[in-house]
């Protein structure tokens, strides 16, 4: 992608870029040596000049986006250089958080925020999944929800079999026609009208469905996480919905 970007030539050899220009790159696994092997064989693919390649590489060996000063230290870097794009790789080398605690990990991602705002720049940020199997590919990701409902675009790459399948989901899609998908308040709905969350949780897990993970139910519900605690545990009660290792699922 950073290739694509700094050199205006298709993704993969088949996603155009649109809005060519400076690429930054930090490969915090990587070694400088095999990080250049590995541009210099994407520029030879794609028959473009390392040498006139607008490509930089954070060379610092470590980089701490938990840390004030090397945040700064960033965006100084990112201010002078003004970068299209930015590639952090991957995002557990970035910090020394609890992935899992959302008030440890929103701030971090607050300030990646800021960044991709401030300098107007799209910022890819790369993160591991775990190996339990998902029904989507968004809850495979490691640790706390916050990491996937940042992304206004998420990109997922899984082996199956032989091949490695890419599957894109956008968080502002377009419905078929192309026309932006938008709300309307077409009447106002009686409080006593309104759907009980219990009810909702019921539709959600589905009779014979996967077990679902309370993250994935608060992602789909969009509800406050104390209320849906309070809901599971008035249907695990009633008997009418079961805790599994994988998650909830409708007795």
């Amino acid at each position: 992608m950073a290739v694509s970007v700094a050199s205006a030539t298709p993704a993969l050899g088949r996603f155009a870029c649109e809005s060519p220009g400076p690429a930054l790159v930090y490969l915090a696994e990587d070694g400088l040596p095999q990080v250049r092997a590995r541009i210099e064989a994407l520029c030879k693919e794609r028959g473009a000049d390392i040498r006139s390649l607008d490509l930089s590489v954070i060379t610092a060996p470590i980089l701490r986006l938990d840390l004030a000063s090397d945040q700064e230290r960033l965006a100084r870097t990112v201010e002078a250089t003004r970068p299209r794009m930015l590639l952090l790789d991957p995002l557990v080398r970035l910090h020394r958080l609890d992935e899992n605690s959302a008030a440890e990990i929103s701030g971090l991602l607050g300030y990646i925020r800021d960044l991709q705002r401030r300098f107007d720049l799209a910022v890819v940020l790369v993160h591991h999944a775990s190996k339990k199997q998902r029904s989507q590919p968004g809850q495979a990701l490691r640790g706390s929800s916050d990491l996937h409902a940042i992304g206004d675009s998420n990109a997922y790459l899984a082996r199956d079999g032989e091949h490695i399948v890419l599957t894109i989901e956008h968080r502002a899609a377009l419905i078929e026609g192309g026309e932006a998908a938008c709300l309307r308040v077409l009447s106002p709905v009686p409080q006593g009208d309104r759907p009980d969350l219990q009810e909702l949780l019921l539709d959600r897990l589905a009779p014979g469905g996967e077990p679902l993970s309370r993250a994935a139910l608060r992602a789909a519900l969009r509800v406050n996480n104390q209320r849906l605690g309070e809901a599971l545990e008035r249907l695990e009660h009633s008997g009418r919905i079961q805790r599994t290792p994988q998650g909830w699922r409708r007795r």
